[in-house]
């Protein structure tokens, strides 16, 4: 069966929303973090990156949050949630799909990590980040288009749990701010994230 080893406050909740979805039947190992907030022994055993989500299927055992998530649709959920190349919004859900990790987490990764040193942040990438989210949620009910596809997974993330950390404010973005109440309404979400974190809901607001 297919396995999610789940680090406590980390991507690997993505992973466990995306299983909820697509209804993939998986048996979840939860890892607690150390006091510093790093990954225990036993995680970083699991993989040469130590790094979450990690999952094992048999005798794979496979990292990277994309890679992850494309496994598991391609392998377990029939394709669901991807667009394919002849789909009209194929284009934005392979944005948005990797925009996530590529551009918007680093940003908020550069700007705790110019906090921690005393500087001050290193808001330009964030603000533009945000700027771009905010007009396409203005143009889209979901990111990739008309449907909920696993780039709104991808991009949940960040936008919910990432902000408990930078406690970045939304309070003047009306379609991210509608966007996180669908993202909440969702009972798969709820459900996922009660299952990832029930101690510290995320932020949708």
């Amino acid at each position: 069966m297919l396995t999610i080893h789940h680090l406590g406050l980390s991507q690997s909740e993505r992973i466990i929303w995306l299983c909820e979805e697509l209804g993939v039947p998986y048996e979840l190992i939860r890892y607690e973090r150390e006091p510093t907030m790093a990954a225990p022994p036993a995680y970083k055993a699991l993989h040469p990156l130590g790094t979450a989500p990690t999952i094992s299927d048999g005798g794979l055992v496979l990292a990277e949050t994309n890679a992850v998530a494309e496994y598991i649709v391609r392998k377990y959920g029939g394709g669901r949630l991807f667009l394919n190349p002849d789909h009209k919004d194929f284009a934005n859900f392979l944005f948005w799909y990797h925009y996530a990790n590529g551009t918007v987490l680093p940003a908020f990764m550069m700007d705790m990590t110019a906090k921690r040193a005393g500087a001050p942040p290193m808001t330009g990438r964030t603000d533009l980040a945000f700027k771009l989210i905010e007009e396409r949620l203005g143009q889209a009910k979901w990111f990739a288009g008309d449907e909920f596809t696993a780039a709104d997974i991808m991009m949940g993330f960040p936008l919910t749990r990432a902000r408990l950390v930078s406690n970045r404010d939304i309070s003047d973005m009306p379609n991210l701010l509608a966007y996180l109440k669908r993202i909440g309404e969702r009972p798969t979400y709820r459900k996922a994230m009660t299952i990832a974190e029930p101690n510290m809901p995320p932020r949708l607001d």
